[in-house]
């Protein structure tokens, strides 16, 4: 069966085919009477927009593109529910993919959006700003950078400032008397503004030493094999509080060593997570961490995307970083 088209619409509904048009484009050129009888045609036909015509004649479409790094973390997700719940407050339609760490998967991504002649893009990449990027830039295309990293001076960017967050979170587990704290996540150039934070808060203390314990993910799974290592680690070597990339981390870790009885939090090992997930509250000992705001991580990153759109990248240039805020639990004792 053949689609209806456009004209069919305006035959059915007694009016012009640019009467159709505005309905579809410009609903405020037409009355409230006509635009109804308009549309209960188009919805009793089973009329669809051909989406390609529209872009070909207006230059592009009201979509914009996001890509994280993962859609499966927490935080990622959380974070897409607000871009998308911007974008419509914002008239837009939010289209979305997962790198899942992976560059060639980014880089389709990206590919894919241009193709589709998307309004623009804001992205969390893999490690930096890629040539890509700047290729799809320098063409033209607006783009937000969720990075605070120095590599994205050319670009737009908002991010929480992860010094401050990693400061507060080392800065709470010496004043509850900690002095063995490891950092645990990688890879280091995703979380590095964490580490520096918390080499910063150690540095101001004497006999207090920060640790690294790599990761190659930041999921419960590798939390839980960094809470097996520690283990089996001699308890005088064994640092006395952890500092985790992000929340999964964490929550892993702490399964592990709940499971295993042999080491107790917070008396022996302090636990300190990142994002402030939803799980973070609601786990069986609720998590200590530091909360990025998502909401509005997302409502800045969309408004920096529209002034570029509107203006041209050449015009707006910023990089915003947002204040974390440290959330106190029982993963952690009180402040000595």
């Amino acid at each position: 069966m053949a689609r209806a088209g456009i004209r069919e619409v305006a035959e059915r509904a007694g009016v012009s085919i640019s009467t159709v048009s505005n309905v579809l484009n410009k609903p405020g050129r037409v009355s409230a009477p006509t635009a109804q009888r308009v549309n209960d045609v188009m919805n009793e036909i089973g009329f669809v927009r051909n989406e390609l015509a529209r872009q070909l004649r207006t230059g592009g479409t009201n979509m914009v593109g996001t890509v994280v790094l993962n859609v499966a973390n927490p935080f990622f997700a959380a974070l897409l529910h607000a871009i998308e719940a911007s974008a419509e407050e914002a008239g837009c339609v939010a289209v979305f993919g997962s790198s899942d760490q992976l560059r060639q998967r980014e880089e389709r991504y990206l590919e894919v959006f241009e193709e589709q002649r998307v309004k623009g893009i804001m992205i969390a990449p893999l490690n930096g700003v890629t040539p890509t990027m700047r290729r799809l830039r320098d063409r033209g295309m607006p783009m937000v950078v969720f990075d605070a990293s120095s590599d994205v001076d050319a670009f737009c960017s908002v991010a929480l400032d992860g010094r401050i967050g990693g400061y507060l979170a080392a800065r709470h587990l010496i004043s509850t008397g900690r002095t063995h704290i490891a950092f645990l996540g990688g890879p280091l150039r995703q979380v590095e503004d964490r580490w520096t934070g918390a080499l910063r808060a150690c540095a101001e203390t004497s006999g207090v030493r920060l640790s690294h314990i790599d990761t190659v993910d930041q999921t419960i799974a590798e939390g839980r094999a960094a809470g097996e290592a520690l283990q089996r680690m001699p308890a005088g070597e064994r640092p006395d509080a952890v500092f985790a990339a992000n929340d999964l981390l964490a929550l892993g870790l702490m399964q592990s060593l709940i499971v295993s009885g042999s080491i107790s939090i917070p008396r022996d090992i302090a636990i300190i997570g990142y994002d402030d997930i939803d799980y973070a509250q609601s786990a069986s000992l609720p998590l200590s961490t530091v909360r990025q705001p998502v909401d509005e991580l997302a409502a800045t990153a969309l408004s920096l995307l529209l002034a570029e759109i509107e203006d041209g990248p050449e015009h707006v240039h910023r990089s915003v970083a947002l204040e974390p805020e440290l959330i106190v639990r029982d993963s952690t004792p009180p402040a000595g």
